[in-house]
């Protein structure tokens, strides 16, 4: 089975690696779970982002705290691209499935 046919999950592997979960059951444990994680991952974006703001539009940020706010939205971006991938991949696989065209779920407005 290629990686086409598996999840992206939100978490890394073993040694950082990319993992993947094979299920025909997109309502199983483990799915859910990943479903829950990316949701939690991109409401920690928002927040992030929000902070940082924030402090940009404060002249008296320093520049370590400035620094310390882009490393958090670097990792916040990470995450974020991470779920875009997975979710793009299953929409193609929805897509490839059914001649009615993909359908974002209903996280992926909030």
């Amino acid at each position: 089975m290629n990686t086409e046919e598996l999840r992206l999950l939100p978490w890394p592997g073993p040694n950082g690696q990319r993992a993947y979960l094979s299920t025909d059951d997109p309502n199983g444990f483990l799915s859910r779970l990943a479903d829950s994680l990316e949701t939690v991952q991109l409401n920690t974006g928002a927040d992030v982002l929000a902070h940082a703001r924030r402090m940009l539009a404060d002249p008296r940020a320093s520049s370590g705290e400035l620094r310390y706010a882009v490393r958090r939205l670097a990792e916040c971006l990470d995450d974020a691209l991470l779920v875009a991938e997975s979710r793009g991949g299953r929409l193609a696989m929805a897509d490839d499935d059914s001649d009615d065209g993909p359908t974002l779920p209903a996280e992926a407005f909030g």
